[in-house]
């Protein structure tokens, strides 16, 4: 039986491959033939990078409900790419103001903030059209999958909650506060995932209730330690700038417990999302190593 290494790879390699094919000219044209830059930047944001953690919890979700992988891959796509586009507008200047994304120059960095807008208008875009016309074989569920994934990218989920991280800048949030604004900032796009998966695999209401439980805890797993990387990570390690958090005055659990209350916190909702998994038995197992490694990830 494969590693949870070697699953993490192969599933990269195989939405890297897809993406491939689907950021060129060709599939991108519309009315119209999509401008060569606007192209390179698409791919500058989404290739050569990144491990792609929301398509693999999407078609690990999926394949625990019965669902072969192939059918799987493209709803794994869709997310992938509004996950991409989420990344280049965080970057901006008016946003998080990075320079660096996955070891190389963000996009606005390597081509200009009006194409960084652009490529992740586009990604955006593109993300719902591939979900509305590959998702799955059925279109009502091509619909529930579309639908689930503009829930947790939207006002309501990831959008709503960079907007409450801005306003956080400013306004002192309480630990539910910040926990509210992190389920929706990271966690919701994580719940689509694994929801979407669940829902392509046919779950019926109690697995997709438990599975929801796993992915709202994993989403609160992956952001607290993401902030601890922020503390305790090197840039090189991360392949982006570090200590951004608390020059930012952006408000974490990690800054409001200390980092060894964090630490502790995490291994409690690390154990919150694999306690969500037991009636689903050793067949869940990818998804308890999933919640694991979100903990103990260093990059």
């Amino acid at each position: 039986m494969a590693s949870f290494g070697a699953k993490l790879q192969t599933n990269a390699a195989e939405i890297e491959r897809a993406l491939e094919v689907l950021l060129a000219p060709g599939p991108l044209s519309g009315p119209g033939a999509p401008p060569a830059r606007l192209v390179a930047a698409m791919r500058h944001g989404t290739l050569n990078g990144g491990k792609r953690l929301r398509p693999f919890l999407l078609r690990e979700t999926a394949a625990l409900c019965g669902t072969a992988r192939e059918l799987s891959l493209a709803a794994g796509v869709a997310v992938e790419l509004v996950h991409c586009y989420s990344l280049i507008h965080d970057d901006l200047p008016a946003m998080d103001d990075d320079d660096l994304r996955r070891g190389r120059p963000t996009v606005h960095k390597a081509f200009d903030e009006a194409t960084a807008i652009l490529a992740g208008d586009a990604l955006l875009t593109l993300a719902f059209g591939h979900m509305g016309e590959h998702g799955a074989a059925d279109p009502a569920l091509r619909a529930r999958l579309v639908v689930e994934l503009a829930a947790g990218a939207g006002s309501g989920g990831m959008v709503g909650g960079q907007m409450r991280d801005i306003e956080g800048e400013t306004t002192r949030l309480d630990e539910t506060g910040i926990a509210r604004m992190q389920a929706m900032k990271t966690g919701a796009l994580i719940r689509a995932a694994i929801r979407m998966g669940a829902i392509l695999g046919g779950a019926g209401t109690d697995a997709l209730g438990h599975l929801t439980a796993y992915a709202e805890a994993a989403g609160r797993a992956f952001q607290l330690a993401d902030d601890l990387l922020d503390v305790t990570a090197s840039p090189d390690a991360v392949g982006k700038a570090t200590g951004k958090d608390a020059a930012l005055g952006k408000q974490t659990l990690v800054a409001r417990l200390g980092i060894d209350a964090a630490r502790r916190h995490l291994g409690d909702i690390v154990h919150d999302a694999i306690t969500a998994l037991t009636p689903f038995g050793p067949e869940a197992d990818t998804l308890r190593e999933a919640a694991r490694y979100f903990a103990t990830r260093e990059s």
